[in-house]
């Protein structure tokens, strides 16, 4: 954000890897009035040419007198924005709201420290921690502000995941719907060991510019995969247990050199317990309906537990809020 005698002159935020920095959109924006104003960054500009220039040379080049900056680039190659800025004469200050800029910088700082996207588990459920009625059968669990509130989600994100038992029951089309306003769709993948998908299912028939994106085991079906391919879809293989699981590590590991810095993992049960269970999740979001269904219903996980002399995992940073009749309950795993 640029500011000019108290007035916001021009705003940026960025939008995909490989494109400009939020820093050069805001002063694209504010055009000759960044001239002795002040720019406010939530990371520090690059300074470094990679993919794009350095945003600290275009922040010089535009006149900007002042940088206000909530948190260094933990980026070894990339950081050192501030140094130079300073030593060109400009007023630099850091650290400002630095723990609000490191959340909303979470999924950025765990893919240039560790090359993996930055892993969110959805789920909606009733009370009794069930997310069907009954066993393969779909169905909304939680009312309709809680789906607009996925959809929210859905926009801030770069992948979408589920596994293929949750393309098939619920024949979903993984898109951002939002009122009133163009939601962007993220990255469609599915978790599919065997290719079972049929090249009809809705993920392969939108009007979409986002792709889908098929994960199998290295001995599935070439004859499938060339039918999935057909319908559009981009195939991996990857690496299996034991009993033909797919390894969400290696899933998040194609990701990551994608350039995919976050995924938000929708289910369903099996998907959660497997990425629980790998230590692959770092913040969940579960919405919870007033309800109970019972043993019929589907668990939230399953496949997992935890060690019977370890502890159980607890959220940290916990938030409860109301979302229409429903609660959705946020909080972290891990930290970055």
């Amino acid at each position: 954000m640029v500011v000019r005698d108290g007035e916001v002159v021009g705003r940026g935020y960025h939008r995909k890897a490989g494109t400009p920095h939020a820093e050069v959109h805001a002063l694209t924006d504010a055009g000759e009035r960044s001239r002795g104003a002040t720019i406010y960054v939530t990371l520090e500009p690059c300074n470094h040419t990679g993919r794009t220039p350095p945003c600290s040379r275009a922040i010089l080049e535009a006149g900007i007198r002042r940088v206000v900056i909530g948190m260094l680039d933990p980026h070894g190659l990339a950081g050192g924005g501030a140094a130079f800025l300073a030593s060109r004469g400009l007023e630099v200050t850091t650290g400002i709201l630095e723990k609000r800029c490191r959340e909303i910088n979470y999924p950025f700082i765990k893919h240039v420290t560790t090359g993996l996207p930055w892993v969110v588990m959805k789920a909606a459920m009733s009370l009794d921690g069930r997310i069907s009625y009954l066993p393969g059968g779909g169905g909304r669990i939680t009312g309709p502000e809680a789906g607009h509130s996925v959809h929210r989600l859905r926009d801030r994100f770069d992948a979408i995941l589920i596994g293929a038992a949750t393309a098939r029951i619920d024949n979903p089309s993984l898109t951002t719907r939002l009122e009133g306003a163009k939601g962007r769709d993220p990255l469609r993948v599915i978790l599919d060991s065997n290719l079972s998908l049929s090249p009809e299912a809705h993920l392969f028939n939108l009007d979409s510019p986002a792709q889908t994106w098929i994960f199998c085991r290295a001995e599935a079906p070439a004859e499938k995969e060339q039918r999935l391919a057909e319908a559009g879809a981009v195939v991996h293989r990857v690496a299996s247990d034991g009993e033909g699981r797919l390894v969400p590590e290696e899933v998040l590991k194609v990701l990551g050199r994608s350039d995919i810095t976050s995924v938000l993992v929708e289910g369903g049960s099996r998907i959660h317990g497997s990425f629980l269970g790998h230590s692959l999740v770092d913040q969940v979001y579960l919405f919870m309906a007033p309800f109970f269904i019972g043993d019929q219903g589907t668990p939230l996980l399953q496949g997992y537990s935890f060690p019977a002399t370890g502890e159980p995992l607890r959220l940290r940073d916990m938030t409860v809020e109301r979302v229409g009749e429903d609660v959705l309950i946020q909080g972290l795993l891990t930290t970055v």
